[in-house]
């Protein structure tokens, strides 16, 4: 069966703090898919983020970039395999730069927490009880 993608363009203020800041959550950069303008860093087989200056992030649109410290364009969520893992990661981000945001969400069968990247991107971790997914 094809796995599609998803490629999650952001645009960053500062490549290379941006670069450190995921290198610190423990993702590597994509080097075949990098310069001095993206930085690619796969974060599954199916989930590649794509780190932007704002000129080269400007020639793939005709609309402002917001400024994501202040406006929300887009609130990103990705799973985890169990709520110590959905802590880890949300940890390993506040370590590299980071910032909580939002509180953290316990419904027993989900958890969830969310940090803000260095630009302002709004990242939810969520673990949730594969019984529950299964109805």
């Amino acid at each position: 069966m094809y796995q599609q993608m998803i490629f999650v363009n952001l645009a960053t203020r500062d490549l290379d703090a941006a670069k450190k800041f995921f290198t610190g959550l423990g993702y590597t950069a994509n080097a075949q898919f990098s310069d001095e303008t993206t930085a690619s860093f796969p974060l599954s087989d199916t989930i590649v983020v794509m780190l932007h200056t704002h000129p080269k992030y400007a020639e793939f649109t005709q609309k402002q970039i917001v400024d994501s410290t202040t406006s929300s364009e887009v609130l990103l969520a990705l799973s985890a395999e169990s709520r110590e893992k959905v802590d880890e990661l949300v940890e390993k981000a506040v370590a590299a730069g980071g910032s909580l945001t939002g509180d953290t969400r316990d419904y027993g069968f989900m958890y969830g927490r969310a940090f803000d990247d260095l630009d302002g991107h709004t990242w939810e971790v969520v673990w949730m009880d594969p019984a529950a997914v299964e109805g």
